[in-house]
């Protein structure tokens, strides 16, 4: 079965959230991460769903990406979170959504900066309401000025 691209990537993005919140929670060392995914999660059934096809590629760089550059992805979010908050503070879900998105705006040339907000603002939905949607729209747009020129 072939996807479009573009849905491939949208769903190599959600996959890539769950995969670095799973890492976070159970420290689970990337190269086993990403096997796990590659073997049991993605385009695969489980409990009778079917997983959309990701584009692997793209969630190998994201979640790989994501774990080589977190000091520095780290920074730049908080640096755009309003006073007193901290990352330690933000929802474990939304702060993946939100190392995800500034990995591809810094990192990812090739994706317009549009695109990536939109689709963190996507995924953001699929956990959260309208308001932590808006949230990061807000964070990321900001990366994106101070990252993208």
């Amino acid at each position: 079965m072939n996807i479009p691209r573009s849905q491939a990537r949208s769903t190599a993005r959600l996959s890539a959230v769950q995969a670095l919140y799973q890492q976070q929670m159970e420290g689970t060392p990337l190269a086993r991460l990403l096997n796990e995914f590659h073997q049991h999660r993605l385009g695969m059934e489980i409990d009778d769903e079917q997983y959309a096809e990701a584009e692997v590629d793209f969630f190998d760089d994201l979640v790989a990406g994501v774990d080589a550059r977190r000091e520095e992805i780290d920074g730049l979010l908080a640096g755009k979170l309003a006073e007193g908050w901290t990352l330690a503070r933000l929802d474990k879900t939304m702060l993946q959504i939100l190392r995800s998105g500034a990995y591809e705006l810094v990192a990812r040339a090739d994706v317009p900066t549009a695109t990536a907000i939109d689709e963190y603002v996507d995924v953001a939905k699929a956990f959260f309401d309208d308001r932590e949607a808006k949230f990061v729209n807000g964070i990321l747009d900001a990366v994106a000025k101070e990252v993208r020129n």
